[in-house]
Formats: C-alpha cells, sequence, structure tokens
C-alpha cells in the first residue's frame, strides 16, 4: 500500500465525497451536491486523501472570523462563544481504510495549517447516537469538552470539544 497523499479538494472529486459522507450517516449530516459545492467555494481547508489512486477522506475546515453565513446550530454554538478559531465540520474516513491512521493524518496537517492562523480547533462529536469511535478519538487527540448541545431538534446530542492551538 502506498503512503496517503494529501490535495486539495477538486470539483470532480464532489461525486465521490458526496458518496463517502452518504455511507458515514449518522457520524455526519447529510449534504447534498450543491452544499459540497458551497463547501468547495467558501472552507478554509478542505483536501482529500488519495490511497492506491483512489480519494478515501476528507476533512471540511470553516474559519471564524469571519462570518461565512453558514447555517450550522454546531458553527452558530462556536461564534457565540469564542472569537476566533478554526471548525472541522465534518470529516470522512472510507471504512475500508479504517485503522491506518487517515484521520489522524489529517488532524496532524490541520493542525500544521492552522497553527498561528486561529488560537484554537473546535469540533463536536454526537454523543446520542452515540459515537464512541470519533469520541476516542478527539480524547487521544487532546480536545477538551467545552459543551454540549441537542441538535437537530431534539434528535442528536452532541459534545463541543476546542483544542488549543
Amino acid at each position: 500500500m502506498s503512503e496517503p497523499i494529501l490535495r486539495d479538494v477538486a470539483a470532480f472529486d464532489l461525486d465521490r465525497v458526496l458518496e463517502l459522507n452518504t455511507a458515514a450517516v449518522p457520524a455526519v449530516s447529510l449534504v447534498d451536491h450543491a452544499e459540497l459545492e458551497w463547501f468547495l467555494e467558501t472552507a478554509e481547508w478542505f483536501p482529500v486523501v488519495e490511497l492506491d489512486g483512489e480519494v478515501v477522506a476528507f476533512l471540511i475546515g470553516l474559519a471564524y472570523p469571519p462570518d461565512c453565513g453558514y447555517q450550522s446550530e454546531n458553527w452558530a454554538w462556536f461564534i457565540n462563544r469564542f472569537d476566533s478559531f478554526v471548525y472541522v465540520d465534518r470529516i470522512v474516513v472510507d471504512s475500508a481504510a479504517h485503522g491506518q491512521g487517515i484521520g489522524q493524518f489529517l488532524y496532524r496537517e490541520f493542525v500544521a495549517y492552522a497553527r498561528g492562523r486561529f488560537p484554537r480547533l473546535c469540533a463536536e462529536v454526537n454523543t446520542r447516537p452515540r459515537n464512541d469511535q470519533s469520541l476516542r478519538f478527539h480524547n487521544r487527540f487532546g480536545f477538551e469538552e467545552v459543551g454540549e448541545q441537542e441538535t437537530g431538534g431534539g434528535e442528536k446530542t452532541v459534545v463541543m470539544l476546542s483544542l488549543d492551538l
């Protein structure tokens, strides 16, 4: 197996990104192609990871400030509490590539990009429905719990996380 290759997402990747995202629901929220196009234009950091020539992962990172107008309860929660941050909207790794360190690779690269530009990295993880794998991952990476909220009209609960950069 080859080493993972990190590169900026391109418009031709969006069908594969949509496929990966859809397969990861409910760990991440559902998006459509138009929303991915919006992220392509708006995101602070939106790379994909290729392994053996196939896109196997992606991360969408948004920055505040400025307010990009994102309509997300979780984004709004962080805006109401922090003056500046970079935010992991979603990270998805193909289930066939789990256990190969791709998530850690993406986070290390995102932290390297964000350090010196932003004071903190923010993310949230589902606690209802519970995403134990992601909770363990973020804990090992050094994130601290800074709050909790219900989203989706009470259908989900998420823990709000922050990592000082």
